[in-house]
């Protein structure tokens, strides 16, 4: 994978190689671990599959869908986004954004978010894809936009966050950050609640803003630059800030840590070193991280004690974790949805999906897994008894 000046290719390639123009005999940092039979614990089978356009395209944007009111909104890299059924697999509507679909989608109650290949945002109606409006922002949007009661906000590869009007697009306030020259490809989704936005930059540092102006209230630095080489000195924080309803606040760190803090005032409750590129969730008391080698990691969220840490997938360049029935649910690069048990770290299931790999994070409803291959294969997936 190369990295280049304000242009990126996906992080699920880190491992493969990080310096642009460099040679492709590059030899991954961690070496894909060969699968090995289990006693699987629960089962998973197909409810049914669809391809939509062609996936992520050659520069793997992170096109992650979303569900909501009963359905699932999928994009693809070409423009297309489709609603289906995700019940039933059933196409309720297709549209095509000329400009190309470039961020993850996200959506309110009436309207998804989307960012576009020419630096716009735009509002779609779930019904019958209609767009409401269009909006330009400084530069390409990656992340899904974020929002709150009366705001969209989103944050742009140039390390600018900007809100708009949520139900006109009218821009409200743009924060600016200085970035390095060297980033990862991707930016991290801030995490938006009504009165602040928490927005972490390729810089290393985390920003809590004012959503009324946009002023900041409160910075952390997160990570430090350090090492011999511009690689061994990327901080990016690409993963979303996660915050509890007590109001606990994680963030993760490429080439950093992973530190907890008070949402209220920034101030750190614990820190532990690790170097991730991706978003952590919170379960109970339980925090799930996947780090830069794909070594899954399960901590007490009040403190920071390791739980269990898991190398079987190491290597195997591991979407974020999501959750289902007390199990992570994770994709890998070959095209395996793999089932861990969330109390003891054990492999717990496996479905091979095939597809070009996997690395959009899956989502789950109910005891349902989406999972959405780089190549637009989008699958259906039910939990069962082996």
């Amino acid at each position: 994978m190369k990295l280049n000046h304000r242009l990126s290719l996906p992080v699920s390639l880190l491992t493969v190689s990080l310096l642009a123009g460099c040679a492709s005999s590059a030899q991954p940092e961690y070496a894909p671990k060969e699968l090995v039979d289990f006693d699987a614990t629960v089962a998973l089978d197909s409810a049914w599959s669809e391809s939509v356009g062609n996936g992520l395209g050659r520069a793997h944007y992170p096109l992650a869908p979303i569900v909501a009111n009963d359905r699932l909104f999928v994009a693809a890299e070409e423009g297309e986004l489709e609603a289906f059924d995700a019940k039933t697999g059933d196409e309720v509507w297709q549209i095509t954004l000329p400009a190309g679909i470039t961020s993850a989608l996200n959506a309110d109650p009436s309207r998804l978010y989307v960012g576009t290949r020419d630096g716009k945002v735009s509002a779609i109606d779930q019904q019958d894809g209609s767009i409401e409006w269009s909006t330009r922002v400084s530069s390409e949007v990656l992340a899904a936009p974020q929002y709150n009661e009366e705001l969209i906000v989103v944050q742009s590869v140039d390390g600018s966050v900007t809100a708009l009007d949520r139900f006109t697009g009218e821009e409200q306030w743009v924060y600016s950050a200085t970035i390095p020259a060297l980033t990862l490809r991707g930016t991290g989704a801030p995490r938006v609640i009504q009165p602040v936005t928490f927005a972490g930059f390729a810089n290393g540092k985390l920003v809590t803003l004012d959503n009324r102006s946009g002023q900041e209230l409160w910075d952390l630095r997160v990570a430090v630059p350090s090492g011999r080489t511009e690689v061994d000195q990327l901080v990016d924080l690409d993963g979303q800030p996660v915050l509890t309803r007590d109001g606990r606040l994680y963030v993760t760190s490429y080439n950093g840590r992973l530190i907890a803090l008070d949402a209220r005032n920034g101030e750190p409750l614990w820190d532990k070193p690790s170097s991730s590129y991706l978003t952590p969730i919170v379960v109970g008391d339980y925090l799930f991280s996947i780090d830069n080698a794909s070594h899954i990691l399960a901590m007490d969220a009040n403190t920071g004690n390791v739980l269990w840490k898991s190398e079987d997938l190491e290597g195997r360049w591991l979407t974020s974790p999501a959750f289902i029935d007390g199990k992570l649910v994770v994709g890998d690069y070959e095209g395996y949805v793999h089932l861990i048990d969330a109390q003891s770290g054990e492999m717990a299931g496996r479905y091979d999906v095939g597809g070009d790999g996997i690395s959009i994070t899956p989502l789950t409803e109910g005891k349902r897994i989406f999972v959405y291959t780089n190549d637009g294969e989008l699958i259906a997936l039910d939990l069962e008894a082996p």
